[in-house]
């Protein structure tokens, strides 16, 4: 687990401000749930044989002895608070959430043991329109972001759950005749989860994948023509995608459509993004049956890209508009006040006023490194003359002198 330094949130507040404007855009509300849920709900939500319920939850008892879980994700906690608060009941809802979640596994960079994402989910609406608006959701937020041209689209469909157990069956039969040959975590899948062997990380394990069944051969009518309607809607929009059919995503709950944006730009392929529609879930965690679809994205990843790709804006970086300097007693009362009252003159304005006194000089060099565009001088003579000298910090102008009452004017169309 890390922190999260000062000289690095500005980068975190510029990637969760132009996410969360997206998802203004599309009308989704923000909901808030706990980091902490009670164990169950992530060995029925996410699946007992998944990796993550198996080896990476962290789980301990409470005083009372009930068995909780640090949210190792977001979708069943979601879930979860909607169905107890009573927000599916007859209703659609598109709902987004950010925050930290859980994982114990090996730490590398980008991936830490607590982790941040932003997720979103809809409820109530079954047809392929709402998983086209999720695509394109997450589609608009990489391309506010710079990033669509070092991304890719995968996407798959599942099928309905008695599809997938019509596939499973006839994908076990052909994986027991090269068994041997798997790697060891697909031989510990087999039974479990097998699945999850199309993804496997293993060149050997994927070699023997090119004979096995494929899962075109069993999707059922309905879902078919779903995911045919999803891809003509991602076409007319001009979506690029790639059809990959071992794409499954690692959690149980998935049906029909999955999706994953993944990158290279990183050194080895990864995903920034991805999910899809699990409409069993609700039903799964208690509720009546409720269509459901949505995502999640890794700010770590993500921010890892900007950096690499040299895609953050420098303006991020400046968290100071404007530096008072004050030199002298009367100057700091003065410098104080008028502080005070450009903050409330100008909203969003941004001013850092100097404390704990020393030289002008030395608070020159402050006013440099905090990166304000200028700095607001006052001394003894300007106090006198009920003036403010202007620095200009980052540009080729010469210092301006402002009178008290129109400071407030002049900082407005200097800023």
């Amino acid at each position: 687990m890390n922190d999260i330094l000062p000289d690095a949130s500005p980068v975190w507040q510029y990637l969760e401000g132009q996410v969360k404007a997206v998802l203004d855009q599309y009308g989704y509300r923000e909901i808030r749930m706990p980091v902490v849920e009670p164990t169950a709900l992530f060995e029925r939500g996410v699946g007992e044989h998944t990796d993550i319920v198996e080896k990476e939850m962290y789980t301990f008892d409470d005083r009372g002895g009930d068995s909780l879980t640090l949210r190792p994700e977001g979708t069943a906690g979601c879930v979860r608070a909607a169905l107890q608060n009573g927000l599916l009941h007859n209703q659609v809802q598109r709902l987004w959430y950010q925050g930290p979640m859980f994982r114990y596994e090996r730490p590398q960079k980008g991936r830490y043991r607590q982790f941040y994402q932003i997720g979103a989910e809809t409820f109530g609406i079954a047809t392929p329109d709402v998983d086209a608006e999720l695509i394109l959701l997450t589609a608009r937020m990489l391309d506010n972001l710079g990033l669509t041209e070092h991304v890719t689209l995968n996407l798959n469909t599942l099928g309905s759950s008695e599809a997938r157990g019509r596939y499973r069956k006839a994908l076990v039969d052909y994986l027991e005749t090269v068994k041997d040959k798997l790697d060891a975590d697909s031989q510990n899948r087999l039974y479990s989860n097998p699945m999850r062997i199309l993804d496997s990380k293993s060149e050997s394990t994927q070699a023997l994948l090119d004979d096995a069944p494929t899962f075109d051969d069993y999707l059922d009518d309905e879902s078919r023509e779903h995911f045919e309607t999803l891809c003509r809607l991602l076409d007319k929009a001009g979506i690029n995608y790639t059809i990959n059919p071992r794409l499954v995503r690692g959690l149980d709950y998935y049906s029909r459509t999955v999706f994953e944006w993944i990158t290279d730009s990183l050194g080895a392929q990864g995903t920034v993004c991805g999910g899809g529609r699990y409409d069993g879930l609700v039903p799964m965690l208690g509720g009546k049956p409720t269509p459901a679809a949505g995502f999640a994205l890794g700010i770590e990843r993500l921010i890892l890209m900007l950096e690499t790709l040299n895609k953050i804006p420098a303006s991020v970086f400046n968290t100071v508009d404007a530096y008072v300097i004050m030199a002298g007693s009367a100057a700091e009362e003065a410098g104080m006040a008028l502080a005070e009252q450009l903050r409330s003159d100008v909203p969003g304005l941004r001013v850092q006023s100097h404390c704990g006194g020393g030289s002008f000089k030395s608070q020159m060099k402050k006013a440099d490194k905090s990166g304000a565009r200028i700095a607001l001088i006052l001394g003894e003579q300007e106090v006198q003359d009920r003036t403010v000298g202007i620095k200009f910090l980052r540009e080729e102008k010469e210092q301006q002198s402002i009178g008290w009452d129109e400071l407030s004017k002049a900082i407005q169309e200097l800023i």
